[in-house]
């Protein structure tokens, strides 16, 4: 059987926490293809891997034929998963850049090696170098700030300005490390969230969740599990309030929030709290160490808008 080129986080306790796998299930942030794998192997019936990135399908064509009919690959975006499929027995997201973006330069994710600046998932739109020569300082800052928590972020967006055009990964990257403190050892790269803030603005990936979540709960069927593994305080924030809306928890967690209409919960959180890894899988696979995983189970209320603001999504004026 031909392995997978990168390790899929926290896949066991997600299958833990989805068991007994059945039935036909979307991945929706397919990739590498190891979640899709991984419920296939625990008995899904069915996966069907959405991607909105060309490259994921290229390097899946050498094992997917193995599986047969069981695995259906779909270009397009999870957020509008409600158009592939409906009476889904299980989601799963996996949000942000993938291990396989990260790695090759001239997708232009990573301010480890240089590459043009690039950072579209679906390998067409604005890039990051459209955006970064283009927007107002204004505008830089607050993607920065909102997107990055980028303390900094007005200094870096000042530097940026003065220093147009960009249009290589280094050069960005040398520009964010010029206006911050030398990391000490054990810390992250000085541009680490200045490049998490630009990914995030040019594939709306803010957005995107929000809209993923809204067709998850329409997609699936009642006793479904929907599960979002984040990597990022912003993701996890947006996906536990989304969750603790759906379960009707938000408003009883707070005693002094004020009375509202009680809404019918259209989940059950299977999760009471984030999953992250153990010791040992952050040991095999560094990546891990900022993963969490939220899961709720389906109900037969009907699906509803959310109130997006609520759900704490960060928000740039003029973007």
């Amino acid at each position: 059987m031909v392995q997978a080129p990168h390790i899929p986080v926290l896949l066991g306790p997600l299958l833990t926490a989805v068991a007994p796998v059945r039935g036909v299930w979307l991945d929706g942030t397919f990739g590498a293809g190891g979640y899709a794998r991984g419920l296939l192997e625990a008995g899904a019936d069915k996966v069907i891997g959405v991607d909105r990135d060309p490259l994921a399908f290229r390097l899946a064509a050498g094992w997917a034929g193995e599986y047969g009919d069981r695995l259906e690959l779909v270009q397009g975006t999870f957020g509008r998963m409600d158009d592939y499929a409906t009476g889904l027995d299980g989601v799963v997201l996996d949000l942000g850049v993938s291990s396989m973006q990260l790695d090759e330069a001239d997708r232009g994710f990573s301010f480890a090696k240089d590459g043009p600046l690039d950072m579209r998932m679906s390998q067409s739109g604005p890039s990051a170098a459209d955006l970064v020569n283009t927007a107002r300082e204004e505008v830089l800052a607050d993607i920065l700030y909102n997107y990055g928590e980028e303390r900094a972020s007005r200094r870096i967006a000042r530097a940026i300005v003065a220093a147009r055009p960009i249009t290589r990964t280094l050069e960005l990257a040398k520009i964010v490390e010029s206006c911050l403190p030398r990391p000490k050892p054990g810390q992250t790269h000085p541009a680490t969230r200045s490049f998490q803030a630009l990914r995030i603005a040019v594939n709306d990936e803010f957005g995107e969740l929000i809209a993923g979540l809204e067709a998850a709960e329409r997609a699936l069927a009642p006793g479904g599990r929907l599960a979002v593994v984040t990597f990022h305080s912003l993701e996890d924030r947006v996906v536990k309030r989304f969750f603790q809306d759906r379960a009707g928890a938000a408003a009883r967690a707070n005693r002094y929030a004020p009375d509202l209409p009680e809404e019918t919960a259209t989940f059950r959180l299977v999760t009471r709290r984030a999953v992250g890894p153990d010791e040992g899988e952050v040991a095999a696979n560094p990546r891990a160490r900022s993963a969490k995983l939220r899961v709720g189970e389906r109900t037969s209320a009907a699906a509803r808008r959310s109130d997006r603001a609520a759900l704490g999504l960060p928000s740039v004026k003029g973007l």
